[in-house]
Parts: structure tokens; C-alpha cells; sequence
């Protein structure tokens, strides 16, 4: 009874505000009792209190041994998933130089209840916009010339989590994209329930956001040991991002892994990804690359068991390929210079300086050019005008676009055949000395 004058007096007030965690839950639980069972492929249901206590006590690690790798099953492939301390990411926020949430004794920790009252004052539902969106905040002021310190300021303002967030967190995420789901059936139903689904479709993006803001710095610290191999930081966090979104999408609560054992699989995935298809002037194809990244370890280490360059022969043996295989990889491998390199110790000449232009024109063969095309006007003048028009078009002497039988026939208005027949009557004048030893000279 109380829960139905909570919801006339919201009704009378205008537009309805976020409800409480209290209605929230109620709402779930009215949800549970109406749903059907899933089918096997559809969006799962709301998860059962017992579940809800279960999947806690499982992220809380009361069972998982700590600091030990997971093997894991990851898109269909099994992976080893590293575990990854929230203290290896305390460490990244004291480098911003500021705190990230200022008089809270657990940074880790974040206030739901103060959550919910701010997003109380940011966004409400009108009756006439059942998907409106949450406002967006633009942040302008307090920016600097380095965007990577900017950035770092402004994802260092959200807190981490824990893993019991991080369970509620993906509970609410999960219960977006049953409403969601829901919606999309084309089921019918009241209007306020679907208005009550619209809400928890909001609040599950809202979830996503939180999820993905928090472990931002997750992807700053997994970037930074791609550096120097030929992207940018900031371009390696934002396809790191890419990663953390998916794994977002991905991430199963019930496992009891926390979210950054999980999400630093794809993270690590899509800035690898990245690397290989952007990192090079020329793109090598996925699993070249990581033909040439094998290579290269192994001639390292190659290198310091000899103490000298491993031979083709000797990489070929320990890769289990051809010698002529190894050479054709090292090629591969081979990052392409610029010739507007400065070369010297004052660099005042580039590498492009020193390579020959197998296209430029050298200027004795220029004249002679000139000179063969003299004589061969000279030699078609004592031709007939046909004659001289078949040949001259035949070998495109004058556009140089040689044409066709056919072609020359349209042109001058006879059939191919005849065309062949005063070609080859020409061709045999033109091989008669009188004519071809002034050409001869040019052979040479």
C-alpha cells in the first residue's frame, strides 16, 4: 500500500526522478515474479537474492586463491587471465598529481546512495521522451598543452572499485539489457511498465558508463608498455578503451573474477590488434606479424647464447622453417626509411641524395631520342600518305597509343584485312637499305 502512494504522489509531482535503491530492487523483484524462463539464446533473467548473495561472496575471492593465474574460456578460446591489484592502479592515480575522491577513506569505494542523489538533479523522464538521454558535461576549464596530463587529470576524478561494486555494477548493466531486450520484442504492454523498463534501460547504460570510467586507468597502465614501437600513447589508450568496452559487454559476474583480471585479456588483445594493423608504414597482415615477432625472439635470445649473429641456417633450424623462409621473413620485418633522412654530423644532406632516379632522363639520350625521331619522319616522308598513316598509327609514333587493325580499318573506311595487307607491303619498303641504314645506327 505504501509503494502505491509513493506512486501517486510521484505521478502528481510532474516528471518522476530516479527512483530509490529500495524501489529499484522492488522493481526487480516484481519483474522476477512476471518473467517467463529464458530461452536458451535470449537475455538472461533477473538474477534471484540467492544468486545475488552467491555471485557476492564470489567476488569478495572467499574461495579464489589470489595472485595466481586463471585459465579462463574468453570468446571461445582459452586464455590465462592475469590478476591484476587495485595497488598496481593507486600507483597510476598518484602520478595525476591530484586525489581522486577527496576526504573518503577507501578510494575504492563508491557511495551509491550519493550517486543516486546526484543523478537525481541531472536527469528526469518525461512523459513525452521515454528514451531521453542524461545530460552531458563539457569539460573546458583547468586544460593544459599536454593532452596525456589532461587526460590523466580527468580519469583520475572517478574512484576504483571494489569487487563487490563491481558485482552491483554488472547486475545493473545485465538488468539494462533484459529491459531493454524486453522492449525491443514487440510485446505489448502498459504503459508504465514500459516507462519502469525505459528507466532500468537508462540506469543500465549509466552502469556502463561507471564500469568503463573506473577502469580507465586499467588501460593507461597496460598502454604505457606498448610504447616506442610506432603508435602514440594517446592512440594506444584509445584502442585500449576499445578493449575495455568489449570486455565491459563480456564480463560474466557470476565467475567471481574481478573485473580487471577479466578485462585486461582484451585490453592487451585490442592494443596488439591495433599495433599490428597501424604501427607500420606498410601493413603486414596479422599472422606475419606475429611470424616476425617469433623471429625476432628467437634471434635475440640467440644472440646472447652465441654471443653473435645467429645465422639464417641456425633461425631456420630453430624455427623449424627454410633458410630461404627466414630471409623472406626478415624482409618483412624491415622498417622502410625516409629519404629526407639528414645524413652527416652538420646534416646538411638527406638519404635521397645518394640513390639514384632510375626514371630521370640522362641528356645523351635525350638527343638521341630527338635525332631517332627526325629520321624516322624523314624515312615515312618517302612513303605514300596512307602508308606512312597505317604505320605511324600501328606503332603509335605520334601519340604513342598504338591501335588496332581494326581501328586504323574505322579510319580509313576498308576492313581490317586490307589494313594488314598495305602494314605488310609498308614493312617490307621500309627494311629495304635505302631506307633502314640511317635507322640501324640506333640499335647500337
Amino acid at each position: 500500500s505504501s509503494a502505491k502512494k509513493d506512486k501517486k504522489s510521484a505521478k502528481s509531482k510532474g516528471p518522476r526522478l530516479f527512483p530509490t535503491k529500495a524501489e529499484l530492487e522492488a522493481m526487480k523483484l516484481a519483474r522476477e515474479a512476471k518473467a517467463k524462463p529464458a530461452e536458451k539464446k535470449g537475455p538472461r533473467r533477473f538474477p534471484t537474492k540467492a544468486e545475488l548473495e552467491a555471485s557476492k561472496a564470489a567476488a569478495a575471492g572467499v574461495s579464489k586463491p589470489a595472485g595466481k593465474k586463471l585459465i579462463e574460456k574468453v570468446d571461445g578460446e582459452e586464455v590465462e587471465l592475469e590478476e591484476v591489484e587495485l595497488e598496481d592502479l593507486e600507483k597510476l592515480v598518484a602520478e595525476t598529481g591530484e586525489e581522486v575522491v577527496e576526504g573518503a577513506s577507501d578510494v575504492r569505494v563508491v557511495n551509491l546512495n550519493e550517486e543516486a542523489k546526484k543523478e537525481e538533479g541531472e536527469f528526469t523522464l518525461k512523459d513525452s521522451e521515454e528514451d531521453d538521454a542524461p545530460p552531458q558535461t563539457v569539460l573546458t576549464a583547468g586544460a593544459t598543452a599536454d593532452p596525456v596530463k589532461d587526460y590523466l587529470k580527468q580519469i583520475g576524478r572517478v574512484a576504483l572499485l571494489n569487487a563487490e561494486l563491481e558485482v552491483e555494477l554488472a547486475m545493473r548493466i545485465e538488468a539494462g539489457l533484459f529491459a531493454e531486450a524486453k522492449m525491443n520484442s514487440g510485446e505489448k504492454m502498459e504503459r508504465s511498465f514500459k516507462r519502469e523498463l525505459a528507466w532500468i534501460v537508462e540506469d543500465g547504460k549509466r552502469a556502463k558508463n561507471h564500469l568503463l570510467e573506473a577502469n580507465l586507468r586499467l588501460v593507461v597502465s597496460l598502454a604505457k608498455r606498448y610504447t616506442g614501437r610506432g603508435m602514440l600513447f594517446l592512440d594506444l589508450i584509445q584502442e585500449g578503451n576499445l578493449g575495455l568496452i568489449r570486455a565491459v559487454e563480456k564480463f560474466d559476474y557470476t565467475k567471481g573474477y574481478k573485473f580487471s583480471t577479466y578485462a585486461t585479456w582484451w585490453i592487451r588483445q585490442a592494443i596488439t590488434r591495433a599495433m599490428a594493423d597501424q604501427a607500420r608504414t606498410i601493413r603486414i597482415p596479422v599472422h606475419m606479424v606475429e611470424v616476425i615477432n617469433k623471429l625476432a625472439r628467437v634471434q635475440r635470445q640467440m644472440l646472447q647464447d652465441l654471443g653473435r649473429e645467429p645465422t639464417p641456417e641456425e633461425l631456420a633450424k630453430e624455427l623449424d622453417m627454410t633458410p630461404e623462409k627466414v630471409v623472406e621473413v626478415q624482409k618483412y620485418g624491415r622498417e622502410p626509411i625516409s629519404l629526407h633522412t639528414p645524413l652527416g654530423e652538420e646534416g646538411d644532406s638527406e638519404f635521397g641524395d645518394l640513390i639514384e632516379d632510375s626514371e630521370a632522363i640522362v641528356p645523351a639520350d635525350a638527343v638521341s631520342f630527338t635525332l631517332l625521331q627526325e629520321q624516322l619522319h624523314s624515312v615515312l616522308d618517302t612513303l605514300s600518305e596512307r602508308e606512312a598513316g597505317v604505320v605511324a598509327m600501328r606503332f603509335g609514333l605520334t601519340d604513342g597509343q598504338p591501335k588496332t587493325l581494326d581501328e586504323i580499318g574505322k579510319v580509313y573506311g576498308v576492313t581490317r584485312e586490307r589494313i594488314r595487307q598495305i602494314e605488310s607491303k609498308t614493312m617490307s619498303k621500309l627494311r629495304h637499305p635505302s631506307r633502314s641504314q640511317v635507322l640501324r645506327d640506333y640499335l647500337d
